[in-house]
This record gives structure tokens, C-alpha cells and sequence, in this order.
């Protein structure tokens, strides 16, 4: 379980390297009016696989961890919404993880179906830019540093 751990939160410093990449590249050329290619194209597309991959892990993790058993040590879901510290292991942040993985997936689906570049952008930076909002709300901050 400590591998799947330290993959786990050596694979977020890649995700978020490359979440805002991506989120940058498309802000900044939705709003310098800049043509879509292939870069722009792999490079939003890379961010979707490392997210991908890192919701895998996180998936994989959180069932290693069986928080279902401490779960049921502290007393039932009541009691883990009352500690902030289990809520946010438990709850906040993977819920919060599996949102922003859906938005990035939304993003990048709905800039598929756009022919011209600005809309291509568009709808890039909007998806990109509410899922990094919610990565960097959510990283265990305390844990990395």
C-alpha cells in the first residue's frame, strides 16, 4: 500500500504540472486569438490521460486503505463528517478529485466537437481552469509540504 501511496502523491506533482499547462496554453491563446493545432491538441489531451491515471490510482488507494473499516471504528459516516481530517480524506477530496476529473473530461469532449479555434479554446480554458480550481482547493497541502 505505501507504493500505491507514494505513486499516488508523486503522479499529483505531474498532474498539476500538466493541468496547468494545459489550462494555461488554452487561456492564453483563447484570449491572443491564436489557431489550434496539434500541440494544443496533445497537450490538453495529455492532461486528460495523467488525470485519468491519477483517478485510477486514487481509486485503487482508497480501497487499499479500506477506509469502509474506519468507517465503522469511528462510528459511522456521522462521526467521520464531525473529524475535518477523515471528512477530507474520505469524502472532500475524492469527491472533489472525480469532479474536476469530470470537468476535464467534459472540457476536452466538448472542444472536440468545436470546428475553429477560438471556441476550441474556449471551451478548454473554461473546463480546465474550474478543474484546477478544485485540484489545488483540494491537494493535502500539509502532506506535500
Amino acid at each position: 500500500m505505501s507504493t500505491i501511496q507514494f505513486i499516488h502523491s508523486g503522479w499529483a506533482y505531474v498532474v498539476l504540472l500538466v493541468l496547468v499547462l494545459a489550462t494555461l496554453n488554452a487561456l492564453i491563446k483563447f484570449f491572443g486569438n491564436k489557431e489550434f493545432d496539434a500541440k494544443d491538441f496533445r497537450i490538453s489531451l495529455f492532461a486528460l490521460i495523467t488525470m485519468h491515471i491519477q483517478l485510477l490510482i486514487g481509486i485503487i488507494l482508497f480501497f487499499l486503505k479500506d477506509y469502509f473499516s474506519t468507517i465503522k471504528e469511528v462510528g459511522g459516516m456521522g462521526e467521520v463528517m464531525k473529524n475535518s481530517e477523515l471528512r477530507n480524506l474520505i469524502v472532500e477530496h475524492p469527491l472533489t478529485m472525480i469532479i474536476a476529473v469530470t470537468l476535464v473530461t467534459m472540457g476536452y469532449s466538448k472542444h472536440k466537437k468545436k470546428l475553429v479555434s477560438k471556441p476550441k479554446f474556449k471551451m478548454l480554458a473554461i473546463f480546465y481552469t474550474l478543474a484546477l480550481i478544485l485540484v489545488l482547493a483540494k491537494i493535502p497541502w500539509n502532506l506535500w509540504f
